[in-house]
């Protein structure tokens, strides 16, 4: 019965979603356009589907790899979908086994097309959907937050915000100021489809003079230099050094605050996914 449902749920609320668009003096270097039939998981040659409990910065959810968390939508997306029932939430979160290093000389763009469900804010206490990187040293011993993470796109509590941020060095404390990270914020002009974009530009001569900047829909709303973290090491942890992709839509935790009585889960609260896209300036 679920499936039935879930599919047509998914009628009403998928588009026919477009590959990764070209941009004049790039190339795409790898995408993922979420192919696939409906009610399929996300194709695990590329992705990681993370199942655990996640106590991390105090969350509620578990991780979970039921397609009532994560599916394809038919239609070339991927929907992360957080559910409750009986008072547990579970969700999804997908990291790529995709693992790149921005080049010197180069800018790397790091993208995604990305909407959200349509259930008004006050339904969306303790929600926390994200599309974020992480340093690859995590995966070989090197403790957060000294493996780098920039937060391309971060959303709470449905709020038509998009927060920015990147967490390195040591916490609490440290160059980023952890636990809050160095960050920046944008207006979304609603939960419809915009297109979130870093640039890490290491074209410049000087290592503190490289940036990452953020864009929504093209328009800059944050940056980051390599002077202002004054660090050659640390800011190499965030520019230059071998990192992936995650997709996430965490429940609870220090940033968005716990979901409440009215705070509703399924499709009015999910993440959809058009593209996934990494590129390499010529």
């Amino acid at each position: 019965m679920f499936s039935k449902l879930f599919s047509l749920a998914l009628a009403a609320t998928s588009v026919t979603a477009i590959s990764a668009p070209s941009y004049s003096g790039y190339s795409v270097v790898w995408q993922e356009t979420f192919a696939g039939n409906a009610g399929q998981l996300v194709n695990e040659n590329n992705w990681n589907i993370l199942v655990s409990a996640n106590n991390a910065n105090n969350e509620v959810e578990s991780y979970t790899r039921s397609n009532q968390n994560h599916q394809l939508s038919g239609g070339s997306t991927l929907q992360i979908v957080p559910q409750v029932s009986n008072g547990k939430w579970t969700s999804a979160r997908l990291e790529s086994k995709y693992v790149f290093t921005p080049p010197d000389g180069k800018k790397t763009i790091v993208e995604a097309q990305i909407r959200f469900g349509s259930n008004p804010q006050a339904n969306k206490q303790g929600l926390w959907p994200a599309f974020w990187i992480l340093g690859d040293s995590i995966r070989h011993g090197t403790a957060w937050p000294a493996c780098g993470e920039i937060d391309i796109l971060e959303q709470v509590d449905g709020r038509l915000t998009g927060y920015g941020t990147v967490h390195c060095d040591v916490s609490p404390g440290g160059i980023c100021n952890e636990y809050n990270g160095i960050g920046g914020s944008t207006s979304i002009p609603d939960n419809s489809w915009h297109t979130w974009r870093i640039i890490i530009d290491r074209t410049p001569s000087s290592w503190t003079s490289e940036s990452i900047t953020w864009y929504r829909d093209g328009n800059q709303f944050m940056q980051v230099t390599g002077g202002r973290i004054n660090n050659q090491s640390v800011w190499a942890s965030l520019s230059s050094l071998p990192m992936y992709i995650i997709l996430n839509v965490a429940v609870g935790g220090d940033f968005p605050g716990a979901p409440n009585s009215s705070t509703l889960g399924g499709f009015g609260s999910d993440m959809e996914v058009a593209y996934v896209a990494q590129y390499q300036s010529s």
